[in-house]
């Protein structure tokens, strides 16, 4: 007879915090926002022979998650205690949480009747949280989800092929004074990161443009062709320094590309074997057609 499973004891401060014993089984728990990232976890997880089951964030997730997903529920942003009752009822005691979700929704008018959020949320978001950056929030989600056994993945686990490989992924190459911007922002953009405060700047002439904050990448690069109409800057996002790949991991796709060219961006850098590309190919092609140089460097290349 094998041992049952026995309670972890892990530290949360100064306190000792009991967590539930984790459970193993085929059944993956999906938490997804916006974007093309839950679809491919999905598929991808599917394949490796998971079962997985999707709770869908109202206002970010694609519906069409419900018609390949073997089970699949909405939940509001701020009714954790439902998605956490859901994903134990359908023995879904490893999870994963991909896709996008707007951080500035949290401070909107009127926020707590939009969003109604749970008691769980209430006293999460009130009395849980050291600070309302984005590596606290999540990383105190995840230590309350496997205190009720429930273990947070890596977010890119089942998405290994599409993350950047090394080197210039354009044929185009970047000019010198591209370079001299990437070599002058590389280390900007990662003490960013590092504050938690964003994971992209704006570059020209090795001065900063804009930084990312809570408004999301896409807003900054409106904000940054904005300020620099004459264009030709470029965009850098990095990981943070000590990158949690449970969470907020930085991506790209196609869509970056088209919003990069609408207000005049002429590179695109971001780091290899950190960054999420969804649609590698079409990324690229899209940016060989805008003439877009895009590179990804590793993490050590400019430091």
């Amino acid at each position: 007879m094998s041992a049952m499973p026995q309670p972890r004891s892990q530290t949360n401060g100064s306190r000792s915090m009991v967590t539930a014993p984790l459970r193993e089984n085929n059944v993956l728990g999906l938490m997804a926002g916006g974007g093309a990232m839950p679809r491919m976890v999905v598929e991808n997880a599917r394949k490796a022979g998971q079962q997985v089951v999707v709770l869908g964030l109202r206002g970010f997730a694609d519906p069409e998650l419900a018609s390949i997903a073997d089970k699949f529920y909405w939940c509001g942003v701020g009714r954790m205690g439902r998605a956490i009752r859901l994903f134990l009822r359908e023995g879904a005691y490893r999870m994963i949480l991909a896709g996008s979700v707007k951080k500035s929704d949290m401070y909107g008018r009127f926020r707590l009747f939009r969003l109604l959020p749970d008691l769980t949320t209430m006293r999460f978001w009130f009395f849980h949280l050291p600070d309302k950056r984005t590596d606290s929030i999540l990383g105190k989600l995840a230590e309350m989800l496997e205190a009720r056994g429930i273990l947070m993945e890596n977010c890119v686990k089942y998405l290994m092929d599409s993350m950047a490989k090394e080197g210039v992924l354009t044929r185009s190459q970047p000019s010198a004074s591209q370079m001299r911007d990437i070599e002058f922002g590389w280390p900007v953009a990662k003490e960013m990161g590092r504050l938690d405060i964003g994971q992209s700047i704006a570059v020209k002439e090795q001065d900063v443009i804009a930084v990312e904050a809570i408004e999301g990448t896409d807003r900054m690069i409106v904000r940054a062709g904005e300020l620099c109409r004459a264009g030709g800057w470029t965009l850098i996002k990095v990981s943070k320094p000590n990158q949690d790949m449970r969470f907020d991991v930085p991506t790209v796709g196609p869509d970056t590309i088209e919003n990069l060219k609408k207000h005049g961006a002429k590179a695109l850098v971001i780091e290899a074997d950190k960054t999420f590309v969804v649609d590698y190919e079409a990324m690229v092609e899209r940016a060989e057609k805008y003439g877009i140089v895009v590179v990804a460097h590793r993490n050590d290349d400019c430091e």
